[in-house]
């Protein structure tokens, strides 16, 4: 690793000065320093140009020049460096005077020299802010590192949370589906839905994660219920119904956007347009918006769907069963909505198809 003297003595110096006798003076002081990778221009009016070009370390600058003086130069390079930038830029003037000074420390010099100069001075003051300007740069860079570190981390517990969440919902969905696709499909389903109702990707993309998790609850379902072959009692359809409670109560109250969804979409999915649904019998806007797209994701990938107690319905009678529930069972608009696309639905199966399909 180079040291710091060695960092410094490698920075790219830019001298802007209308003399050419200056610039000469300067490069020459410099080079038996040490420093050779120095650059320089007469002419204030190519110094932005030149910083962007050369990836300029430091300024040399003169205050009185034609075309455009110091303050000007230094104004210009405010539209073009980086807010996060630290350009140590040291005046060199013949002005002795203290508006000038001020005026030029103000317009974003680092420090200030008055002609004629010490060598000695002048390269102390270089140095100094050279060094300054390493320690910057190497800060930046770490705390990079460490914002890409952090970001990729912070994505990790994301995607594993993710995971979870998703093999939590299959875990449900196990019980009387062994593939567990129904979740896969029917979470993109509602993906799907809530894009085509124009709710934003930010809400789609949530309700593609939350949305496994609406039947955890089957985990506290007794197999003699939950596999039953037959028709329910009615003993046995509260006993049913219990699943929303105990998914609620899986899911937790912490506090995560997602999981709020999914808490939601667990506690609702059941609910119906006209009131008649369960477990609290919310109507119409009275249910999330995210229940009453599960809820028609949900019925439809369950109607074409095999399960213990049925055969897959065909599609047209899948989509006319959507259609004639629009109003009563499910909200008539994103039903809909769903109908027109029922194409990219069913590739969904073709995509994600259970095990015995």
């Amino acid at each position: 690793m180079a040291t710091v003297r060695e960092a410094t003595i490698k920075s790219k110096i830019l001298i802007v000065d209308d003399k050419p006798a200056n610039v000469l003076l300067l490069e020459h002081l410099l080079a038996e320093e040490g420093y050779e990778n120095v650059i320089s221009t007469t002419d204030p009016r190519e110094v932005v140009n030149l910083y962007v070009a050369e990836n300029v370390d430091m300024i040399l600058l003169d205050i009185r020049m034609p075309h455009m003086d110091g303050i000007q130069v230094m104004e210009a390079l405010k539209e073009v460096l980086s807010p996060d930038d630290y350009l140590p830029i040291l005046v060199l003037t013949a002005q002795t005077d203290m508006e000038t000074r001020q005026r030029a420390l103000s317009s974003g010099a680092r420090d200030f020299l008055t002609k004629p100069f010490q060598p000695w001075e002048v390269f102390q003051r270089i140095h100094n802010m050279l060094e300054t300007r390493h320690f910057y740069v190497n800060q930046r860079a770490r705390a990079n590192v460490l914002g890409e570190e952090v970001f990729k981390r912070t994505q990790e517990l994301r995607d594993t949370q993710l995971e979870v969440v998703r093999r939590l919902g299959r875990a449900g969905e196990y019980r009387d589906n062994e593939t567990g696709a129904h979740v896969v499909r029917m979470s993109k389903s509602c993906k799907f839905l809530a894009l085509k109702a124009g709710l934003g990707k930010h809400f789609a993309e949530l309700i593609l994660q939350a949305s496994p998790m609406h039947d955890v609850g089957k985990i506290g379902i007794p197999d003699n219920i939950l596999l039953k072959p037959g028709r329910l009692t009615p003993e046995e359809r509260v006993i049913m119904e219990t699943h929303v409670e105990i998914g609620v109560d899986i899911i937790g109250g912490f506090e995560s956007e997602m999981l709020e969804m999914a808490r939601q979409i667990a506690a609702t999915h059941h609910e119906k347009w006209d009131g008649s649904g369960y477990p609290n019998g919310y109507s119409k806007e009275d249910i999330p918006i995210e229940g009453r797209i599960a809820a028609i994701c949900d019925v439809f990938d369950a109607l074409t769907s095999t399960r213990p107690y049925k055969d897959p319905w065909p599609l047209e009678k899948a989509v006319d069963y959507i259609k004639e529930n629009a109003g009563s069972h499910f909200d008539p608009h994103l039903a809909k909505l769903f109908i027109e696309i029922i194409p990219e639905i069913v590739a969904l199966r073709e995509e994600h198809p259970d095990e015995d399909s």
